[in-house]
């Protein structure tokens, strides 16, 4: 058998690698999947990798909830996954002997049922080529940083600043200083992300103490830029774990602080190469106009999607910078979608409601899927807002789990984007995960009610 170009390269450069983990992403954004041995890479990219598909549906305990009968009812079949090329890296947050490498799930086109989400996302991307276009992605996550040990109660608390015997209740957005407390480990994410092809770039200091945002750079492929998300969490979680500490992309993880974003800027390219937001100046052309109208329509079936959690909606409130109508506007943060500011090739919508704790590959279906029916259906956005439009809740959108699994389990727009049977899986997946949820009696329920 003989390697890819790939396998040898990486053997080549990396002699001290002794394990590979071959990655799966799975419906709640969580890393999954097998450990194994490095002589036996070359097999893994001829052969592929056979696991149980119901990983897949698994909840974010993993637990696996025999998620519309797949996993217990049917016997739990296995499938196939392979490599995706330009992911086979070293995981130097493990030390020398680790890399790892992103799979995804071997589905034929005609298979009625879909498990994985990056092959979800693929089938949205087919449908902007088959109008000419392109979509240019990028992410950015926010994600805390917490003392490894609880408080008392199980509460997270801020870190120990490094250097100095004082917990980090900071609240300096955009601080260099909060940057420079945690110098050691941006300079390990700087490292191990181009170490792991992430085109990271830009770090800032958020509104909440250890509080931080990466930016990742701009790929002409949406479904790279989904892995580099995914990807990336896991690269944050590791080389926290490296310097003592936690990370979190828990959308809310303190009640009185704010919650972590996960934002997406998108631009379309047509067959030429051509940015066709890039018209009419600062206003962009009708084509953005129409993929926000889109975005907007979509909006409210795909909630659940942005958030997957009861607990992510508590991200949502007045007056935090957080989306709290379906609505959009010109460089204007308290929007839905925004259009930043910048050169008109870099036209581009910035969509703003997800927390950081969603699947970016569904998340990227959501705003995609609604983009495109904007174009296609010629869909108008209405008036921009200016000034605040998250000065109070709004009637809009729904604003807990249960509302939104119903708007989407009634949506128009998503179910003709979504392949197969993914939007059942998930609506059935989410609704048992609730259920399982407020199963569990908080001290809050016994403190007022027993």
């Amino acid at each position: 058998m003989n390697p890819s170009p790939e396998v040898q390269d990486f053997l080549r450069r990396f002699p001290l690698i002794r394990y590979i983990d071959a990655i799966f992403i799975d419906m709640c954004g969580i890393a999954r999947g097998k450990r194994l041995p490095a002589d036996q890479l070359a097999g893994l990219y001829s052969h592929g990798l056979y696991l149980p598909a119901s990983i897949f549906a698994l909840d974010v305990t993993g637990d696996q909830l025999d998620v519309l009968g797949r996993g217990f009812s049917d016997g739990d079949p296995d499938g196939c996954g392979f490599p995706i090329p330009g992911t086979l890296a070293p995981a130097p947050w493990s030390g020398a002997e680790l890399g790892q490498v992103l799979m995804s799930l071997h589905e034929p086109a005609a298979q009625q049922f879909c498990y994985d989400p990056r092959n979800v996302l693929a089938a949205v991307v087919g449908r902007f080529g088959d109008i000419g276009l392109t979509p240019v992605v990028a992410c950015e996550l926010e994600f805390y940083l917490l003392d490894a040990e609880r408080a008392a109660g199980g509460e997270p608390r801020p870190p120990l600043l490094p250097g100095l015997n004082r917990r980090d209740y900071n609240n300096q957005v955009y601080s260099l200083e909060e940057l420079d407390y945690y110098q050691e480990f941006m300079r390990d994410l700087q490292q191990w992300s181009a170490a792991q092809n992430i085109p990271a770039t830009f770090a800032s200091a958020e509104f909440g103490p250890a509080q931080f945002e990466i930016n990742l750079l701009h790929r002409p492929d949406a479904l790279r830029a989904a892995d580099d998300a995914a990807l990336l969490r896991r690269l944050v979680k590791g080389a926290a774990q490296a310097r003592g500490l936690q990370a979190t992309f828990m959308s809310k993880p303190y009640a009185d602080k704010v919650g972590s974003g996960l934002h997406l800027h998108i631009s379309l390219l047509n067959e030429a190469g051509e940015n066709v937001f890039n018209s009419n100046g600062a206003k962009g052309s009708e084509v953005l106009l129409h993929a926000i109208g889109g975005v907007c329509r979509a909006m409210q079936e795909s909630m659940a999607i942005f958030a997957p959690s009861q607990s992510a909606f508590r991200r949502f409130a007045p007056n935090l910078f957080v989306p709290v109508s379906d609505c959009w506007g010109y460089n204007n943060r308290s929007v839905a979608v925004r259009v930043p500011p910048g050169s008109d090739s870099a036209r581009r919508l910035e969509h703003r409601v997800s927390g950081a704790d969603a699947n970016p590959y569904l998340v990227g279906t959501a705003v995609l899927a609604g983009m495109h029916y904007g174009i296609v259906t010629k869909a108008e956005p209405g008036e921009p807002i200016e000034g605040n439009a998250g000065a109070k809740l709004t009637p809009d959108l729904a604003l807990n789990m249960w509302a939104a699994l119903a708007d989407l389990a009634e949506g128009e727009i998503l179910p003709a984007y979504f392949p197969g049977n993914y939007l059942a899986l998930y609506i059935d997946g989410k609704r048992r995960e609730l259920e399982k949820f407020l199963r569990t009696i908080s001290p809050l329920e016994y403190e007022w009610y027993l």
